[in-house]
């Protein structure tokens, strides 16, 4: 795949006749967290049917008629990856919510859930009727999530109790539904405990769900810390297979999302700025006619195909059934991820003293770029698995 089809610039340009009609208006609300985006990402799943395919396709895999396993890219997948990037040049927050909610917490009961806990979890979460919040990330264990992992739950009388601590938990104020990491404190060294992986609802007895942080970007995201008291789990919320490997599965589709989440912006900010060279003048003329600025945008149109390409070379993989490595999906966020902060601040450059006030909007995707090279696994845990996988 080299470039959109006619049938992808025709849902592109509808994604962006509902971004200038619904999302454009409440951008001050949102970016100051005081309108939380789910409302509105509701009328995103309804206005394209989304809700509607989602209902028909749960139903269809909770039958046992989807067909075949191996992971396959449809057109409400293409249409997903349209969305996102679009979405992000305008209000990155809202795409993290989303991503979340289907790409992490979903997925995961979708990928390691028994049949029942799909049926119980998956209709409302697809739909987005339910929020969604994946909880591994803890105040002393960023970068080191498992080795770090302080939460633990332990076997009494039939039940897991867990017990401990989440924050940067994207959701995590209003989920109603919760994917969560602990170790299970079975005697052994801490560091080497396995993981084990739940679904928590809201409301739980000792389960308390914080109020959202203020932040330096991604406002429109509600990001939180969750608190575990002797909260007691059947083992119908237990999810198979190892925690570890269901994280790391999870990782990687982060990873590869921020590509296109860093093309949305870097979209944006080359056309704000090819508009604002074309109408801003200095001593007599267009600032676009000045070699200097003419190298930012260049640059940034460098930045921009280089993204693309990413992008493009992931949904061509995906539709051969295939899905990138950790360390591929690693590769891609790490340079995504510094090319749109490069490009974002190069744009507020460019803007001048206009640039560094919210008014023009480059300011706020300046402070949401930043946040991709954090968001993930931060930029230097991307340099690791990329260089291990190069060695082992």
């Amino acid at each position: 795949m080299i470039e959109w089809s006619e049938t992808d610039l025709l849902i592109r340009d509808s994604i962006r006749e509902f971004i200038d009609k619904e999302i454009r208006p409440h951008l001050d609300a949102l970016e100051s967290g005081a309108l939380p985006p789910y409302d509105i990402i509701r009328k995103l799943f309804a206005a394209f049917g989304l809700d509607a395919l989602a209902r028909e396709s749960v139903s269809k895999l909770l039958s046992g008629s989807s067909g075949s396993s191996t992971p396959k890219m449809s057109g409400q997948e293409t249409l997903a990856l349209i969305a996102i990037s679009e979405l992000a040049g305008v209000s990155l927050g809202i795409v993290a919510s989303l991503g979340v909610s289907l790409g992490l917490t979903a997925a995961t009961i979708l990928s390691k859930g028994s049949q029942e806990q799909k049926e119980r979890w998956l209709p409302g979460l697809a739909t987005f009727e339910k929020i969604g919040a994946w909880a591994i990330t803890e105040p002393d264990s960023g970068s080191d999530a498992f080795g770090g992992m302080q939460t633990t739950v332990r076997l009494s009388e039939g039940e897991y109790v867990l017990n401990g601590r989440k924050t940067f938990i994207t959701n995590g104020p209003y989920a109603d539904v919760v994917v969560v990491y602990a170790k299970l404190d079975d005697g052994s060294p801490v560091r080497d405990r396995p993981v084990l992986t739940f679904v928590l609802d809201r409301g739980l007895p000792g389960f308390v769900q914080g109020k959202p942080f203020k932040k330096m970007g991604m406002m429109s995201s509600p990001t939180g810390e969750l608190f575990f008291d002797d909260v007691r789990l059947g083992e119908d919320r237990l999810l198979s297979s190892s925690g570890s490997e269901s994280a790391r599965e999870s990782f990687a589709a982060e990873r590869v999302g921020v590509a296109a989440l860093s093309l949305g912006i870097i979209n944006e900010c080359l056309r704000l700025c090819v508009e604002y060279a074309k109408s801003r003048k200095l001593w007599g003329q267009e600032i676009g006619r000045f070699q200097l600025i003419q190298l930012k945008l260049a640059k940034m149109e460098v930045a921009r195909l280089n993204v693309q390409n990413m992008v493009f070379q992931t949904v061509a993989k995906l539709h051969a059934g295939k899905r990138p490595t950790l360390a591929e999906a690693s590769a891609m966020k790490l340079y995504s991820s510094e090319a749109a902060t490069e490009v974002a601040m190069e744009a507020v450059q460019l803007f001048g003293g206009n640039g560094y006030m919210a008014e023009y909007r480059v300011e706020q995707l300046a402070r949401d770029a930043k946040s991709l090279m954090i968001y993930a696994g931060s930029n230097e845990i991307q340099v690791t698995h990329i260089a291990k996988a190069l060695l082992a």
